[in-house]
């Protein structure tokens, strides 16, 4: 939805009443000088015509993130009118749960989904890059995104889930009609949903022959986790199955596209990083320009927060983007610099809902960033063809055309 502006002129300046929709698609372009209005001009910011108030200070977004008991999940994480409501962990499993459901699931969830289990993943998700990058290097020119970034978080995620090779390309097809999806309107189109429907398919046939013969992979891990007797259900493994795809392959790949475009935008930076310093390189485009700009929350109670009163029932959108923008917690925050302090970063949220692969994400975006520099002195990005994908929540590219120079 995009609203028009009100503009009034003061002398020879002309002033823009403060408008934020995260359905805009000019925001969606560059939402940080909103942000900023936003941070200074109404912390508390009230959409009626998309029935939402945005929270954009660090110090508010934390709290909220905090306080899962009047900041609820259980409606979702995103707001148009697919995702939204009582039926919102069909798409997002536990991660729409409310302690003591989101407890349970989470704790259980955690059992398989181990540090030890990704760290073991590394070699393997080398050569995985390796055999997506090798022609695409030798080619010298290529698409970031659709040649590269779409791929390897699909296959990063099917070697962990334990997906046979032969269905990889499937399940990759499936995912990327999930994800690449017009949301002017809110609403997923029939392509999507029946994406959606086949992936529940495929994932409940290999949750049943898995259950017949372990492997040492997620979904095995998946099947074994118990606390005493209670165990996941075959239905609860599925929607674990399901949430990787957006939390696990969707931002990965516009991580790695981020961190690419910001790099190409400050060329001292890109210098530092391609010399060794992905790993700062990485966290700093998690605090800069996260793949994850919103988590939606509604409120179980009325909330009183900078004179504003947030009612019962209030759809929230944590803007997380601007509160990694927030002057008050970073330095010169509109500045991409290696090396700073980003622990206070809300890139992965905070409280019970702190992303629970988050040590993955970080894996993945290491391997590929490392990998190609590795192979590549520097690079020129076309950014008069490169395209954004839309979106209420997410931030990031569909198409990053780059020509690399080799080492």
């Amino acid at each position: 939805m995009i609203v028009p502006r009100a503009a009034v002129t003061i002398g020879e300046a002309t002033h823009v009443d403060l408008f934020y929709s995260p359905y805009d698609f000019g925001i969606q372009n560059d939402p940080y000088p909103v942000y900023a209005r936003l941070r200074e001009e109404s912390p508390v910011y009230r959409n009626e015509a998309d029935d939402i108030w945005a929270v954009s200070r660090h110090a508010d977004v934390l709290s909220a993130l905090k306080d899962s008991a009047r900041f609820s999940s259980v409606n979702g994480l995103r707001i148009e009118p697919a995702f939204w409501g009582p039926d919102a962990e069909r798409f997002f499993s536990f991660v729409a749960m409310d302690p003591p459901k989101h407890t349970r699931m989470r704790g259980l969830v955690s059992r398989a989904f181990t540090r030890k289990r990704v760290e073991a993943l590394e070699p393997r998700l080398r050569e995985i890059a390796r055999g997506h990058l090798r022609p695409l290097l030798e080619a010298g020119s290529f698409d970031l995104m659709r040649d590269f970034a779409a791929c390897f978080p699909t296959d990063v995620i099917s070697e962990l889930v334990g997906v046979p090779e032969r269905d990889r390309e499937l399940v990759r097809d499936l995912g990327m009609a999930i994800m690449y999806r017009d949301e002017e309107s809110g609403d997923l189109p029939p392509e999507a949903l029946e994406a959606i429907g086949r992936l529940v398919g495929y994932y409940t046939e290999l949750t049943v022959e898995r259950a017949g013969k372990r492997r040492d992979d997620l979904l095995s891990g998946l099947l074994d986790a118990s606390e005493g007797d209670d165990r996941l259900t075959p239905e609860e493994i599925v929607g674990v199955l399901i949430l990787l795809v957006g939390a696990g392959i969707e931002t990965s790949m516009l991580l790695l596209g981020n961190a690419w475009h910001a790099a190409w935008r400050h060329p001292e930076a890109r210098a530092e990083a391609f010399a060794g310093r992905v790993d700062d390189w990485i966290e700093e485009t998690l605090r800069y320009d996260p793949p994850t700009q919103a988590l939606a929350r509604s409120t179980t109670e009325a909330v009183e927060l900078h004179g504003e009163t947030i009612p019962a029932g209030g759809r929230v959108l944590l803007l997380t983007g601007s509160a990694n923008r927030d002057p008050e917690v970073f330095a010169d925050p509109d500045r991409f610099v290696l090396g700073r302090d980003t622990g206070a970063s809300l890139a992965f949220g905070n409280g019970r809902h702190h992303c629970l692969g988050a040590s993955l994400g970080r894996l993945e975006a290491r391997v590929a960033l490392s990998e190609i520099v590795a192979a590549v002195a520097d690079f020129e990005l076309d950014e008069d063809r490169a395209e954004r994908v839309h979106s209420s929540n997410d931030r990031g590219f569909a198409s990053l055309p780059t020509t690399v120079t080799p080492r």
